[in-house]
């Protein structure tokens, strides 16, 4: 198991992968994790050079799904936006030789709504349209899509590994799985051992967040359980702490990021790291 950090914890949008990428060696992490919130703010080739200066690597890269980057919205310039910028994020992936994207790509972060059966039957319609195509794209590319459920306040579309599973089935491509995130999974699964087995061999990422996005075992977290369980499954690829910085301004209100997590952005990492290394080896 490789351990890093999110971008999003640090700084937003990610700009300077130079300064980046030598704290994160700093603080103990073999990988960082870019957030693609502003595609004009990150050059590949000082990505790539930054990567290769320090060792830490890049092997995924998260969207940040605003508004216009919905693939099931209604309006339909957003639905394009949506696929566009899955697009966009396999481009800049092959770039830098990351390996999966992953985020909650079938939907805007933040919408939390009441739909009819009618309304809910077009979104998934739409999901699954849309992501079959950046399947295909990201297919022919060598790059694998992760979808991630989100808790019940930050989206009204996939919650838990079993939707994903679901929606992943529809898609039906081979390079479409699972991003999973404990922050989310403590809120929404009924038990987080059971659906990490549930997805087994579908899990393409893996973010390791604190119940209250602060720092990994400074929560109430059963990180014994957990780690078990990712053995069971055969997962020994990335694992990232996802955490935020208020100054997201693309998902910080959806994700209701209103204050630091943690004494230090710094000490997520440098705290972190090290009491994940003892569980997951």
């Amino acid at each position: 198991m490789k351990y890093g950090i999110s971008s999003l914890a640090w700084q937003s949008p990610f700009s300077d992968p130079q300064g980046q990428f030598a704290k994160a060696k700093k603080y103990g992490c073999d990988l960082y994790e870019i957030a693609a919130e502003d595609f004009a703010l990150i050059d590949p080739e000082a990505v790539v050079a930054a990567s290769e200066a320090t060792g830490v690597e890049t092997p995924s890269i998260c969207g940040a799904f605003g508004d216009t980057r919905d693939v099931s919205s209604v309006n339909p310039d957003y639905r394009l936006g949506g696929l566009q910028y899955i697009k966009d994020m396999t481009d800049l992936a092959v770039k830098i030789g990351a390996k999966v994207v992953v985020g909650p790509m079938y939907s805007a972060c933040g919408k939390a709504r009441a739909l009819t059966p009618d309304e809910k039957k077009q979104q998934w319609a739409w999901a699954v349209e849309y992501l079959k195509e950046a399947a295909a794209y990201a297919g022919e590319r060598g790059i694998r899509l992760g979808i991630e459920p989100l808790n019940r306040f930050e989206t009204d579309f996939i919650n838990i590994v079993d939707q994903a599973l679901e929606l992943i089935d529809l898609i039906a491509a081979d390079n479409v799985g699972l991003l999973l995130d404990t922050f989310h999974m403590n809120i929404e699964e009924a038990s987080i051992p059971d659906a990490i087995r549930k997805a087994g061999k579908k899990i393409y990422d893996f973010h390791a967040c604190a119940n209250n996005r602060g720092t990994p075992g400074e929560d109430n977290i059963n990180w014994t359980a957990i780690a078990e369980a990712m053995k069971e499954v055969g997962y020994d690829d990335y694992c990232i702490i996802e955490s935020f910085t208020p100054d997201c301004k693309e998902i910080a209100k959806s994700a209701s990021v209103w204050r630091p997590f943690s004494e230090s952005p710094e000490a997520i990492p440098e705290k972190g790291i090290p009491f994940l290394r003892k569980y997951f080896g």
